[in-house]
């Protein structure tokens, strides 16, 4: 079940319904997930279910929808398993004969492809780029001929890095969209070649806080 990536408007009826109706609710972080049902007014039971337990807590979830229970499955933030925990969990889920079904709604890369004006028939989401230079850059390497639209995610403490980092590989003319804070307060969606792209990030220290997407062009 998908959550807002920031405006709290942007839940769908039918996530709400079924987040209502659960038994089981696995959240990645279970006070992030209690601020937005406390807002639905919503009480539900709440488990956690993020990287570092996920592959244990599987089996236990299984065994309760085999036990005639349900389990809805959210992340933080979008859609649940786009750079966030529950691949896991689906797939074992899947494996064991369990009916897993998606429920549409709200997913940053989509929402930045949406309005970036870069093309959109063919594109490539990257996710997170590794934290070290060494293997961001070769990452990067790796795509540098892709003609399709990239898309990736960043952490706003390393969006300078990252931007200097693809200047670099995918050079200072290479058309890019960065979306900031998408649907909040101070969204962001600034296009501009990749050189110029950077120095305006590195200009204005606004710009370097928040939830980061960044699309670069074929």
């Amino acid at each position: 079940v998908p959550t807002p990536i920031g405006n709290l408007a942007d839940i769908t009826q039918r996530a709400i319904d079924i987040l209502a109706m659960v038994d089981v609710v696995a959240a990645e972080d279970t006070r992030h997930s209690s601020v937005l049902l406390n807002h639905l007014q919503i009480k539900a039971n709440l488990l956690a279910l993020h990287d570092h337990n996920e592959q244990q807590r599987a089996d236990a979830l299984i065994a309760r929808v085999q036990q005639g229970q349900s389990v809805a499955l959210i992340s933080d933030a979008g859609t649940p398993l786009i750079s966030d925990p529950g691949f896991h969990l689906v797939r074992a889920a899947r494996a064991a004969g369990i009916r897993v079904v998606p429920v549409p709604g709200a997913c940053a890369l989509i929402a930045a492809l949406s309005a970036a004006g870069l093309p959109s028939d063919r594109f490539s989401f990257e996710g997170f780029l590794p934290a070290k230079a060494v293997g961001r850059r070769s990452r990067l390497e790796q795509v540098r001929e892709d003609g399709r639209t990239l898309i990736y995610y960043e952490a706003p403490h390393r969006l300078l890095e990252s931007l200097a980092d693809m200047r670099d590989v995918f050079g200072a003319d290479r058309q890019a969209v960065l979306g900031r804070e998408l649907t909040k307060t101070f969204e962001t969606l600034k296009g501009l070649p990749l050189g110029e792209l950077h120095d305006w990030v590195a200009a204005d220290s606004n710009q370097q806080r928040g939830e980061c997407v960044i699309l670069i062009a074929g």
